[in-house]
């Protein structure tokens, strides 16, 4: 599978933005898929994931109630819709997909495949 993401942009402190994750290739609903970030200077962190179904979501604690993810597996298209944004969510924004484990991986080395990444800039 092949992932695009997009929708990154520079918003103000308190804003909102839809980060979309396109997949192509056959078997999206076969994935769990998951929307990891990186800001300058820091490691990759998780900030999200959905199972293959939808019905399982994790969130990282730091987005818990801000963010919520969601798939549509007509549009092959995995959503990450970001609200309350703050000057810390600045980061470049990357999607994952896993296809081995059920459920819902939140670590690195459970994905396979990645996107290129979408840049997020919050200013205060």
């Amino acid at each position: 599978v092949q992932l695009q993401a997009s929708g990154g942009g520079l918003v103000q402190a308190g804003d909102s933005l839809k980060l979309s994750c396109a997949a192509s290739g056959y078997g999206f609903s076969m994935y769990a898929v998951g929307w990891f970030r990186q800001a300058p200077g820091k490691e990759r962190e998780f900030v999200a994931a959905i199972d293959r179904s939808g019905g399982s979501i994790k969130y990282a604690d730091s987005v818990k109630g801000r963010f919520t993810i969601s798939r549509d597996n007509a549009k092959t298209t995995v959503y990450l819709q970001m609200n309350s944004l703050k000057p810390e969510d600045t980061a470049v924004y990357y999607c994952a997909a896993d296809h081995r484990r059920d459920g819902v991986p939140r670590y690195i080395r459970d994905y396979d495949y990645w996107g290129q990444g979408t840049e997020v800039t919050v200013s205060s």
